[in-house]
């Protein structure tokens, strides 16, 4: 089975905390994929284990467990109890947060490293963890010691880029911030109160300007430029496009983030559905 049979094209990206079993239970039945859990699943599980004991099929993905704030053998631990009730429907997505918000954040690559030894040891296998892979030695480690990987606020020549690094059975699973907006003023502002924080963090910025964009670009509170390429905006076709996108430049699967996140998101993710065809029960 490819990732894309696995994961089906798109999903959804959200903060863990947002995530409700009644929210689940709907985008399953609205015929997405997989439900990526942001704001750093805690390594016990219990939130996406609650998910999948609520829902059918759907894959639940972490998006991202980080390594600092989460013990690699409880999560190894966890990985196993919820396997033998939910065999095949949790994906691992690991990743290192970023420097800002984390001060024993040194020497991440060889951290990385470290936890997947663990990850290892407890047997958890490489095909059911995904890293979180902004820069090159990053994706390097993803390419070797996971199924892939799976980026934040990333462009679809990103995408391409990535693709091309880690070769045609690696799974690649850009996250796209999406607003369903159609009054291109507002749908900028609703953009650039989510992009605020992200442009102030060094990895993000730093990714942003691998994928070509200028210092002007991602000097806050952001360009025209790199905030309609970052979070996209319009109507429902406009979203389906920009997941269209990402697939047409190689990635297997792509989350959406709806914004602003405060909002309720269903009404979005109803249209986006509709407009990509998924298949809803």
């Amino acid at each position: 089975m490819t990732w894309r049979e696995q994961l089906g094209p798109v999903g959804v990206w959200r903060g863990v905390a947002a995530v409700s079993t009644e929210l689940a239970v709907e985008v399953e039945r609205l015929g997405f994929g997989a439900i990526w859990l942001g704001g750093s699943p805690g390594s016990d599980l219990r939130h996406p284990e609650a998910l999948l004991d609520a829902t059918a099929t759907i894959t639940i993905a972490t998006g991202i467990v980080n390594i600092w704030s989460s013990d690699a053998a409880e999560l190894a631990a966890s990985f196993h109890r919820i396997e033998a009730r939910h065999p095949g429907r949790l994906l691992l997505g690991i990743g290192t947060g970023h420097r800002e918000a984390t001060a024993e954040r040194t020497r991440p690559l060889d951290a990385m490293q470290r936890y997947l030894d663990v990850l290892d040891e407890s047997g958890v296998p490489r095909d059911r963890r995904v890293l979180s892979a902004l820069g090159p030695k990053m994706l390097a480690i993803s390419a070797e010691r996971s199924a892939g990987t799976h980026p934040y606020l990333t462009i679809p020549r990103q995408t391409a880029e990535q693709r091309e690094a880690l070769g045609p059975h690696a799974l690649v699973a850009p996250e796209q911030t999406v607003v369903l907006d159609t009054d291109p003023a507002s749908a900028r502002a609703s953009a650039r109160g989510f992009l605020a924080n992200y442009l102030r963090l060094v990895n993000y910025t730093t990714t942003m300007r691998r994928g070509g964009f200028s210092e002007d670009d991602v000097a806050a509170p952001g360009t025209d430029h790199l905030v309609d390429a970052i979070v996209r905006h319009g109507d429902a076709a406009a979203l389906a496009a920009a997941a269209r996108a990402h697939l047409d430049e190689g990635a297997d699967h792509v989350c959406l983030q709806v914004v602003p996140a405060q909002d309720d998101p269903l009404p979005a993710y109803r249209a986006v559905a509709a407009a990509l065809g998924l298949p809803a029960t």
